[in-house]
């Protein structure tokens, strides 16, 4: 038996833990294709020729909750204390480094989302969330901190809200100090994605870089479908794996990152797409005529509504950490994001515990920021923050803080455009999203943000982890429950506390 994934992202990485954890496969039976240099997907991190460094984001993390990722990194060894385990290293330096930040407000408007909880997702169909709530609403201080926590749109699906109203309740109540978040003692690709793929190497798995897989040959058996062939372009040299019976592929369909692109202090990153990067050809191609492969169109058709920009700043003068310290009340790594709310980007910033990338130089410090509304004027630039490079978008941070750009001298900003960045917060309908081993499939898996998982959340490691370890156990039928979700949601001291938050 082998077993074959498409695409090295985190889904990708867990699920072939979990084959040779728990069904016991030798890790030279398991191969890994990527398109790119580096493994880890939207769990990114890297220096840059210019001497920055760059990052498109990093997901939340929490121990309330992600029961299946703190279950993969429970028996993956530190890089940099390899005495612990990747879990234990980071709950410890989340003691060291609690988050309470210091700075966001709430209002009286939190009682307006709760109905949201009440309506089943039958209900709610493929509606938006501005079919549920007011227009008012959408100005309170509220939703603007969970739009900017979780970059939820008000024309986002509203079964994805419900969904995270739910997941998440119990932060519901402490929303404005984000003090159940926890923090990776680096970037999420040195602290996650290293350790994951150095462990998975020594087991012997393969990775094959530089290689897309550009097409599967499916064979129908009655009313199910088998994968046979697997078609790959290895930069530029064609190449078939054939399949023999019992060997397994997992397909990682779709990509929030998808088509992403980096500028300088001097160009805005260019404008590309899903035709520049071919990122959903083969979900696409492997979807027609298959319903129970979900329908890719409804993630991917609109830019303007699933698209943000990020940006990240390497500075060589403390003074600007200095000063956001000052401002924020919390020093470096113990804060939450910071939103301008006045900004018309809606530009947020988090300032990370130092050093945010393993080799990091001392006297380097990296911050990280996005904004929900690129395609605006800016309040002090004059042009979309689309249009910006990084000089650019800095002067407009300096404007929203009332700081001198002097605080940026010899800074890098390196903004990063992300066309499909929430694209699996699109509104869809129930069967737009494959199941994670679907019911018509022999040996396909898909391990991505776009499945369907009762109960779980997108846009988070959990939800691609949960996936991958759903679909392994299915197919390999191990004999041991996926960690359950919990629910969090069916505390009486939860479901009180959020009440008395909500109404108080």
């Amino acid at each position: 038996m082998k077993a074959y994934f498409i695409g090295g992202g985190i889904g990708s990485l867990g699920g072939a833990a979990f084959l040779v954890r728990d069904a016991k496969l030798p890790g030279r039976d398991i191969v890994i294709y990527e398109a790119q240099p580096l493994v880890g997907g939207s769990l990114d991190g890297a220096l840059l020729a210019s001497g920055a460094y760059s990052l498109r984001g990093g997901r939340m993390l929490t121990t309330d909750h992600y029961e299946c990722t703190w279950d993969l990194l429970s028996g993956i060894p530190s890089l940099g204390r390899p005495d612990l385990s990747v879990r234990e290293e980071t709950i410890a330096f989340n003691l060291e480094n609690p988050a309470h930040s210091q700075v966001r407000l709430v209002d009286r408007n939190r009682h307006k989302m709760l109905r949201l909880t009440e309506a089943s997702e039958e209900r709610l169909g493929d509606s938006r969330i501005t079919d549920w709530l007011s227009p008012q609403f959408f100005e309170s201080n509220f939703w603007f901190m969970w739009q900017t926590t979780f970059a939820f749109q008000p024309w986002h699906s509203a079964v994805e809200l419900k969904r995270y109203l739910h997941r998440f309740m119990n932060e519901f109540p402490r929303i404005e100090t984000l003090a159940g978040v926890k923090r990776t003692v680096y970037n999420q690709y040195d602290a996650i994605v290293r350790p994951l793929a150095d462990w998975l190497k020594r087991q012997g798995v393969q990775f094959v870089r530089g290689t897309r897989v550009t097409d599967m040959a499916l064979e129908n058996e009655g009313e199910r479908v088998r994968v046979r062939q697997l078609m790959l372009d290895r930069d530029g040299r064609i190449a078939n794996v054939r399949l023999e019976d019992d060997d397994l592929v997992f397909f990682q369909n779709g990509s929030m990152t998808d088509a992403s692109s980096l500028g300088t202090m001097t160009e805005p990153a260019p404008r590309l797409t899903k035709q520049d990067s071919q990122g959903w050809a083969l979900w696409e191609s492997i979807a027609k005529g298959r319903p129970e492969f979900g329908n890719p169109a409804a993630f991917n058709s609109s830019i303007p509504e699933s698209y943000w920009l990020s940006f990240t700043v390497t500075c060589r003068d403390p003074r600007f950490f200095d000063k956001m310290e000052a401002f924020s009340g919390n020093r470096a790594g113990t804060g939450g994001l910071v939103t301008f709310r006045d900004s018309n980007w809606l530009m947020s910033v988090v300032l990370y515990h130092q050093p945010h990338f393993a080799g990091q130089p001392k006297d380097l410090q990296v911050f990280w920021g996005y904004a929900l509304h690129p395609d605006r004027i800016g309040n002090f630039v004059a042009k979309p923050m689309s249009e910006c490079g990084g000089a650019d978008i800095l002067k407009e941070l300096c404007g929203h803080l009332n700081f001198d750009v002097e605080v940026f001298d010899n800074a890098i900003c390196i903004p990063c455009r992300m066309p499909y960045i929430t694209s699996m917060f699109m509104p869809r309908n129930l069967t737009d999203r494959p199941l994670p081993v679907p019911k018509n499939s022999v040996n396909l898996a898909f391990v991505s943000q776009f499945v369907e998982i009762p109960d779980d959340v997108v846009f988070t490691v959990e939800y691609s982890v949960r996936a991958a370890q759903t679909a392994v156990y299915q197919l390999m039928k191990i004999d041991r429950p996926v960690p359950p979700v919990t629910r969090h949601d069916k505390s009486l001291a939860v479901i009180l506390a959020t009440l008395e938050k909500a109404f108080a």
